[in-house]
């Protein structure tokens, strides 16, 4: 679990490693550790980027509908 907080460290400070984007704004930040976590995130302009949701590569299908829905209630606000 310690890398999967790194990994959200690295994100902060500018770095977001292993990523690829996943479904509309959706992306996909892989920690290749243990079960395979993955963070869904969205960007908002060049800075700011919202958690959706996590999970690990067993729940990976079901994590990325419930964060694409997530962001398509986020709206324009943030």
């Amino acid at each position: 679990m310690q890398l999967v907080v790194f990994a959200i460290r690295q994100t902060e400070a500018g770095s977001l490693g292993d990523w690829q984007p996943i479904e509309g704004e959706v992306s996909e930040l892989r920690v290749h550790y243990g079960p395979g976590y993955r963070l869904y995130f969205v960007r908002r302009g060049r800075v700011i980027v919202v958690l959706l949701n996590a999970g690990d590569k067993s729940t990976q299908k079901r994590d990325i509908r419930r964060a694409v829905k997530l962001a398509s209630e986020l709206g324009d606000d943030l």
